[in-house]
């Protein structure tokens, strides 16, 4: 599999949101139930442009065979006390896991943050997402702590892990 990752730009919306909710229907791991979704392209182009737009934003996408199979959103934060943490959100089609996309796609998010001053990076992740904490743990993501019924899926109440990294210098 032949994988490319860059930025994306306004032009990819349409195919970034074809992935969201291709991601929305594959796995009930991603925020959004199938049919939640109410994004227009037009909507979804000025969130990438708001993403280029920060420089503590950005969004990496992973092109495999000519498809967007994945991708990584960074958001920093707006103040000068939280401008160097970003909370990010990973989606990886599943015909593209367990082939170095999502592993491929953190480290490029390591390079920029790096470049960026971005010191720290977090997520949250479902207890029971074995296959997403192991990536996590491997790129240097620990636990930080617990949310307790976080989440409601399928009628059933789902804890997550906060999970961090420190970029060092």
């Amino acid at each position: 599999m032949d994988v490319t990752l860059r930025e994306l730009v306004p032009g990819d919306a349409e195919e970034l949101l074809r992935l969201q909710h291709t991601l929305d229907e594959e796995t009930a791991f991603m925020m959004l139930e199938p049919g939640e979704r109410q994004s227009s392209v037009q909507q979804v182009a000025e969130m990438i442009q708001s993403f280029a737009e920060s420089a503590a934003s950005i969004l990496i996408g992973a092109t495999a065979d000519g498809q967007l199979g994945g991708y990584v959103a960074a958001k920093g934060g707006g103040a000068n006390r939280n401008r160097h943490s970003a909370y990010i959100v990973i989606g990886v089609q599943k015909c593209c896991q367990g082939k170095g996309v999502g592993s491929a796609l953190l480290r490029e998010l390591d390079a920029w943050a790096r470049k960026n001053g971005i010191v720290r990076l977090e997520l949250t992740v479902m207890k029971h997402n074995e296959r997403a904490i192991a990536l996590y743990t491997k790129s240097g993501f620990s636990v930080e702590g617990t949310k307790m019924k976080s989440l409601k899926v399928n009628g059933e109440w789902v804890d997550e892990y906060y999970m961090s990294k420190i970029i060092e210098a």
